[in-house]
């Protein structure tokens, strides 16, 4: 029998989301500290270049954790791989409240980022696999709003600690990180391990035991619980004739286009320059003319927009679809950078030395376009909230077929933390340098991500996870693909090839089955 206690799947999302907290800590565990006296007397002031280091080098660590994470996860299962993770973290967050230089903050950001690496690629993998179907979206997304609260409780945890002196101020605050991370591992315990990872390893009626518990209130003879196990049966198949599934065969021709999907979805959550406003907040409000403990409160309020406007991302995800979220919110995120650039550029002024409470800072804004600027980031932070924040993890953990499904997420999550890595050291040089421009090139960035994904993003909202890697077989245009599943049982029987057999044996099992239809409109 299986040892735990919880049959819900939103307690089990509650528990595991922690990982996403986890991510959110380690954000804002710098952002809060770089503008602190205390912080720049004990690190000697770091400039553009080495504080654009110390932020990266978790990005770092967390490209090489979402490497080995879906092996990790394929191997001890998708529980276990998360407790590792947490276990790297308590020992990262020791590294860095005992720190006495840069090398070693570098080393302490860097390990937190392994752990990071490993939950935030397994974690909407873990919950795509425990959840049903008809709340998928909102359960995943979850992952995105647990990020905005450690985001959020770690820069007021982090505000608190600013108020002592010395370098007891950031240690206290980098130990008190080890928390979420304790919570996290004991907490897995109590939490089911995914259904389809113990069918996928023989372990059937445990399999079955979770279904039904998670999806059925314990029947073990529900319809549900039947067709889940039918395709998973026929999942597992397809999996054993592919047994061994490595990195390199994400880019044969049979799986090459969700990969690239899945990839640039994580790279265009980046290129949004959402993380300029997370890491390097206090940069920007700096520009805006926000000083000492004002610039830290002004900063605080996006933190808590961020979290409060990724709850209605949450609910419509599975109300409007992915790819509505992706498109008006690159559009709008494109209008506000955009407008920033305006305004910076035509009422802003350069300021060779830089500020003096930050050189890092090299152009200001004053009066009403200083007001204009604020109200942007806060409208940006919020359009990005309740769209790609969600929107981004919840699509990667969909479009992979069973047997890629961790690997596909641990490259897609290895493509974000490269992307991470390289935006959290260009952003502090890019302000000392191109200055307001560093706007401009968001905002192109967002145009582009626009176009890219009207043409090649299909929409999953309402399909099953086997069914969904038929979309991506090009028999079907992404900008035609939102009622896909509604026409799903005529398709089949209008098309013979290949493609569409494999669809059929995946999404159901066959007509050999009465009591088991094909199609996704009787999944509840």
């Amino acid at each position: 029998m299986l040892c735990f206690t919880s049959d819900s799947p939103w307690t089990t999302s509650l528990v595991a989301t922690i990982g996403g907290g986890l991510f959110g800590f380690d954000i804002s565990s710098v952002s809060a500290f770089i503008g602190t006296q205390q912080y720049k007397d004990y690190f000697h002031n770091p400039n553009s270049n080495l504080q654009g280091g110390i932020t990266a080098s978790m990005s770092a660590g967390s490209f090489a954790g979402s490497l080995v994470a879906g092996y990790l996860s394929d191997r001890l299962g998708r529980r276990k791989a998360i407790q590792i993770g947490a276990v790297i973290w308590m020992f990262g967050s020791i590294v860095q409240a005992t720190t006495t230089s840069v090398v070693q903050l570098v080393i302490g950001r860097v390990i937190n980022g392994i752990c990071v690496g490993i939950t935030s690629s397994q974690v909407p993998v873990y919950l795509a696999e425990v959840s049903p179907k008809h709340i998928r979206g909102r359960i995943v997304g979850l992952q995105q709003w647990a990020i905005t609260w450690g985001i959020m409780i770690m820069f007021y945890v982090s505000y608190a600690c600013s108020k002592l002196d010395g370098p007891k101020s950031f240690r206290l605050a980098w130990a008190l990180q080890m928390i979420p991370a304790i919570l996290l591992f004991f907490g897995l315990s109590i939490c089911p391990e995914s259904p389809r990872w113990l069918y996928c390893h023989g372990e059937i009626e445990q399999a079955r035991i979770v279904l039904a518990n998670v999806h059925a209130g314990g029947d073990m003879d529900s319809r549900i619980v039947r067709d889940e196990l039918s395709e998973m049966r026929e999942a597992a198949q397809i999996r054993v004739r592919s047994a061994s599934v490595s990195l390199f065969d994400l880019f044969r021709p049979a799986i090459l286009r969700t990969t690239f999907t899945g990839v640039f979805a994580q790279i265009w959550q980046q290129l949004t320059g959402m993380n300029v406003m997370m890491y390097y907040i206090v940069y920007v409000f700096d520009m805006a003319g926000k000083t000492g403990n004002n610039n830290l409160i002004a900063s605080s309020i996006q933190y808590v927009i961020n979290v409060v406007m990724t709850v209605p991302g949450l609910f419509l995800i599975d109300h409007v679809g992915r790819r509505p979220m992706f498109l008006v919110g690159s559009t709008v995120m494109m209008i506000l950078l955009f407008t920033v650039a305006g305004l910076l550029s035509s009422h802003g002024h350069f300021v060779p030395s830089g500020l003096a409470e930050n050189t890092n800072v090299r152009w200001v804004v004053s009066g009403s376009a200083s007001t204009g600027v604020i109200v942007c980031t806060y409208l940006f932070v919020a359009t990005f909230a309740s769209t790609w924040g969600p929107a981004g993890w919840i699509y990667i953990s969909e479009i992979f077929p069973l047997e890629y499904r961790a690997r596909g997420n641990g490259i897609c999550g290895s493509a974000n933390w490269i992307f991470n890595f390289a935006l959290a050291y260009f952003v502090p040089p890019a302000f000392h340098n191109i200055l307001w421009k560093t706007y401009l090139l968001f905002g192109v960035f967002c145009f582009a991500m626009t176009v890219h994904v009207f043409f090649f993003f299909p929409e999953t909202r309402n399909k099953s996870l086997e069914a969904i890697s038929v979309l991506f077989s090009g028999k079907i245009s992404a900008w035609k693909s939102k009622n896909y599943g509604n026409t799903f049982d005529q398709t089949i029987k209008q098309d013979n090839t290949e493609t569409w057999q494999y669809a059929a044996r995946t999404e159901r099992v066959s007509a050999e089955k009465p009591d088991i239809q094909v199609g996704t409109k009787d999944v509840p």
